[in-house]
């Protein structure tokens, strides 16, 4: 029997504080009696090896890292008959976290021993894959200037993105964008941000940013409001820190496809926090039940 692949991101949140990290992935996936064969990459190599993986038939990927890195694999092998399998060792796994996936090592590799399967929604925007959501306006615009802290200044993540916040609202305009509702209802609005879901995100302050369902497909589409520039960076800074109140945003119900239109030649677009400069129109749907993940019935 064919030892199962574990992918893990080296520069993950946990695994770039743990040289050991491979050898106690191994160990506890052993333990629970799985037998895997654990390999440790960087993030831009999980998609082509995920692929591959899947091309070559395995019934199961083990990948390890925050949501970026699950993000990639599920690119890859959304739509096969490969599942995927969770270890949740990034900074914030809020994929794992909506799967319910307990962020003990030994108490995933016993999950992922036991079989437990569910089929999720993926999101896609232009053919690519988003496992969480995908922002247009202020979101991406923050982060790629904490990127660049980030690589300048070694500064902290969580510091460079309140820093990048506040420059980017300091200077920051509305977009005018138009909307194509399920092929059907058009509408044209100017927001400073536009947010888009893959199902169901929660925005009362008990739950703020969770899903409690990955399988109503259906895009989470919400509005920012036009604001003064101090409402505007009032409702900012609410969405950052996931406090946004209901007159903050406008949401979009029963949406499976949209079509977002802009005189722009190309949009600073966010998916999973990985940020793409997309020429428009840019096509979002939900694509239903399309990933087998190991996860909790």
């Amino acid at each position: 029997m064919t030892d199962t692949a574990v992918l893990i991101n080296r520069h993950g949140g946990a695994a770039s504080r743990d040289p050991e990290i491979g050898t106690k992935v191994a160990a506890a996936l052993n333990a629970a009696g799985v037998a895997a064969k654990v390999e440790l990459i960087d993030g831009g190599q999980c998609e082509v090896r995920a692929k591959a993986i899947a091309e070559r038939g395995d019934e199961l990927l083990i990948v390890g890292g925050g949501d970026g890195t699950v993000a990639a694999a599920a690119s890859a092998i959304a739509g096969t008959e490969t599942r995927l399998a969770v270890l949740p060792l990034g900074t914030l796994n809020h994929f794992a976290r909506d799967l319910g996936i307990p962020n003990d090592l030994e108490e995933v590799a016993k999950l992922i021993a036991s079989g437990s399967e569910r089929q999720v929604d993926v999101g896609e925007m232009n053919g690519r894959i988003f496992i969480n959501n995908s922002a247009i306006g202020l979101y991406p615009l923050m982060v790629v200037d904490r990127d660049v802290q980030q690589k300048r200044l070694g500064r902290s993540k969580r510091l460079a993105m309140i820093v990048a916040s506040f420059r980017t609202l300091a200077r920051f305009n509305h977009s005018r964008l138009t909307l194509t509702i399920n092929e059907e209802t058009k509408a044209r609005i100017d927001t400073p941000l536009l947010f888009v879901g893959n199902n169901d995100y929660r925005l009362d302050i008990g739950a703020a940013g969770k899903r409690e369902s990955l399988d109503d497909g259906q895009l989470c589409v919400l509005v920012m409001r036009k604001k003064t520039r101090r409402g505007m960076i009032a409702a900012s800074v609410r969405a950052l820190f996931n406090r946004a109140r209901h007159d903050d945003m406008v949401q979009l119900d029963g949406v499976e496809r949209l079509r977002v239109a802009s005189h722009r030649s190309f949009l600073a677009v966010s998916l999973d926090g990985e940020v793409v400069r997309e020429a428009p129109p840019l096509d979002y749907r939900i694509r239903k039940r399309a990933l087998r993940v190991i996860a909790p019935a």
